[in-house]
């Protein structure tokens, strides 16, 4: 009697398919794992720049007249889904910062919401106006020195901070550079009869610290917005 043909090893090839598919999907998920805080921070620094490439008179006139919320208790981690999120939401600029010394160029947006974090420096308070009282603004520390607030790490006294509403350009000079701890709110409230600028991180970039970075300076300076005011502004190639 014939022996009938044998039979494939299906039940073989399929585990031996599984295991690749497997295999894949678990370097897939390592690469990841490796390149988020790469990928999180170009989106950042993209996001950042093309926001800034992008204020003008008009549209910080309509952004001053939005609502706001200033809750820092609400304020989450600079993580990959709060970036993504922002993605859909970078049109909340009302001026722009930059720090020439240490290549810090930023949008300033109107209040405290993750979004306008995950972009540039946000306003503290309600109300706040440039050149008047204390300008408070918090930016993420991250950990890579060129994204938002990471470059305050290495401002010195004396160096120069320039604020834009494109109306006027205020030119601010650093007096104090510390760190302090985060319950430490006091520092973006009005000081009698001096006009300040106040810069908070608010995430700091090593888990060790528990302390944020707090530059303060001085009004120096005001001028219009003219072409030639505004060139510091402008991001670097």
């Amino acid at each position: 009697m014939a022996k009938a043909p044998k039979q494939p090893k299906k039940s073989s090839k399929a585990k031996t398919w599984a295991w690749r598919v497997f295999l894949t999907l678990g370097l897939l998920l390592g690469l990841a794992l490796v390149f988020n805080e790469q990928i999180k921070l170009f989106v950042v620094d993209w996001m950042s720049r093309s926001t800034l490439s992008a204020v003008d008179k008009q549209s910080v006139e309509k952004n001053n007249k939005k609502k706001a919320t200033y809750d820092f208790s609400k304020v989450n981690d600079l993580d990959l889904g709060t970036v993504g999120n922002a993605a859909m939401n970078t049109k909340n600029a009302i001026g722009m910062i930059a720090i020439p010394k240490v290549s810090l160029r930023l949008p300033i947006m109107k209040g405290l919401a993750n979004d306008n974090l995950s972009v540039g420096a946000a306003t503290m308070t309600a109300d706040q106006k440039m050149g008047e009282g204390n300008y408070a603004l918090a930016g993420h520390d991250t950990s890579h020195k060129g994204v938002l607030f990471s470059p305050l790490g290495y401002v010195k006294k004396g160096d120069n901070i320039y604020l834009t509403d494109m109306k006027k350009v205020y030119r601010y000079k650093v007096t104090l550079k510390k760190n302090v701890d985060q319950y430490e709110v006091h520092w973006v409230d009005p000081v009698p009869n001096q006009k300040l600028i106040t810069l908070i991180t608010c995430e700091v970039s090593t888990a060790s610290r528990a302390d944020r970075i707090m530059v303060r300076g001085e009004l120096k300076k005001v001028s219009k917005a003219t072409k030639k005011h505004l060139k510091v502004f402008k991001a670097d190639k």
